[in-house]
């Protein structure tokens, strides 16, 4: 069967390297060394030290590794709030851990607004005594991207809240100031171009701290995956649990050629690419923009709506080699989500819009 290429928005296509990686990860027997190894404590150590380089992240900041994104919004909730928390939601992801936060007993607060469009920031709505306030840096399931100069802006009028970002689909491509954040994660099946099943969860020592607060007054921080226990075993370069060590090797290899690249070009390329795909929309005859406004599109995950049945759009294009992906929720059969992640050459998604171009449906 023909090769093909895949834009869907996670998982999506390898990272272009990974078949090299698991050549060697074979040949080293990195998936049947103890996860409590010096082997496998020095690849923690050095794909920890290689995201600290990539996205500027400080160096008192830890670097934890779970089993997925959606486990880290559960986990923030145990460790991180008592009573209350404040969600930011413009798409099913966001409204995803106000949810989680809701189930799980606390006083959840959102500003909501409809999907391709992101909620006002009304910092005086949000209560003060707010523990974490949320925010999805891109937004996989509508393409819509949150300005950081606004999260930095909720930063400066809630001081003692713990500020946490979703950024599954935007590091490393989108850049943010570390130190104006508390608590940052993603998995790595988007833009690290890796098989799914980690989650990386970067956090401060006031989230440390929060949790040990909230522990010592007498409240549930979960059990073997609390930010204590994480510390404890992280401070040694090792997970809590018998962890996908193949996965952080290939990370500590995905991130090591970034870094050869340059985080700068990464970027660059983005750009680019996000404008060609943009431009794409606008000037065929059976797409739109879902996201109204430009300033809000995301370099990495664009979303068109379809002026037929999102599933000819698919089919058409899988039967050329591509696959995309389907609108999300309500919006499946409406929309195709292309992704443009750091896997995604240049040349990749010229040749996309070329043929997406040459489709009349």
């Amino acid at each position: 069967m023909a090769r093909k290429i895949f834009f869907t928005p996670g998982p999506s296509a390898l990272y272009f390297t990974v078949e090299e990686h698991l050549k060697q990860a074979v040949k080293d027997q990195v998936m049947e060394v103890n996860h409590r190894s010096k082997q496998a404590s020095a690849y923690y150590q050095h794909a920890a030290e290689n995201l600290k380089s990539l996205i500027n992240i400080p160096e008192d900041y830890h670097v934890f590794f779970l089993s997925s994104a959606t486990e880290i919004w559960e986990r923030q909730i145990e460790n991180l709030v008592v009573e209350k928390s404040y969600h930011f939601c413009y798409g099913a992801f966001s409204n995803r851990f106000y949810e989680f936060a809701k189930s799980l007993g606390k006083q959840a607060f959102k500003a909501e607004s409809k999907f391709g469009s992101i909620p006002e920031v009304n910092t005086a709505a949000i209560p003060n005594d707010t523990e974490l306030i949320s925010f999805a840096l891109n937004e996989t399931s509508t393409g819509v991207t949150f300005p950081v100069e606004d999260i930095y802006k909720v930063r400066e009028s809630h001081p003692d809240a713990i500020i946490a970002i979703d950024g599954v689909s935007a590091f490393p491509v989108i850049d943010i100031d570390f130190t104006k954040i508390d608590s940052a994660y993603f998995s790595v099946q988007k833009c690290f171009g890796l098989p799914a099943g980690l989650g990386v969860w970067i956090v401060n020592d006031r989230c440390i701290e929060k949790s040990l607060k909230k522990e010592a007054d007498g409240h549930s921080i979960g059990t073997y995956q609390s930010l204590p226990n994480l510390l404890k075993n992280g401070s040694k370069f090792q997970t809590t649990y018998t962890i996908n060590v193949l996965n952080i090797f290939l990370l500590m290899k995905v991130t090591t050629d970034m870094l050869n690249k340059g985080i700068d070009v990464i970027r660059r390329e983005s750009i680019y690419k996000g404008v060609l795909l943009q431009k794409m929309i606008s000037d065929h005859p059976s797409l739109s923009h879902f996201v109204a406004d430009e300033k809000l599109r995301s370099k990495t995950v664009v979303v068109a709506n379809t002026t037929t049945a999102s599933q000819e759009w698919i089919d058409e294009l899988s039967s050329r080699g591509f696959v995309v992906g389907n609108g999300y929720g309500d919006y499946k059969g409406k929309q195709i989500r292309i992704a443009s992640f750091p896997t995604h050459s240049k040349e990749l998604i010229e040749l996309l819009t070329d043929t997406i171009n040459s489709i009349r449906l």
